[in-house]
């Protein structure tokens, strides 16, 4: 099997996995909410852009991917 069709089951499942966690655990304490989050209401319009949220996932991927990658 080649590189680009392992790399695609991988993440394939990987999203599986994470709809599969979105569905037994919808809301998540505190995650979405955190300061730093972007959050502005003017009337009837609503922006939401949880930058801090982003932040914290990506440095958690970013060390389980360096701790548990192929060396």
């Amino acid at each position: 099997m080649s590189d680009l069709a392992k790399t695609l089951i991988f993440f394939g499942l990987i999203l599986v996995g994470m709809g599969i966690f979105t569905i037994f655990f919808d809301k998540v304490p505190g995650l979405g909410r955190l300061p730093g989050d972007i959050f502005f209401r003017r009337g009837s319009f609503t922006f939401y852009f949880p930058f801090t949220t982003c932040v914290l996932l990506s440095l958690i991927l970013t060390l389980a991917f360096t701790l548990f990658g192929k060396k």
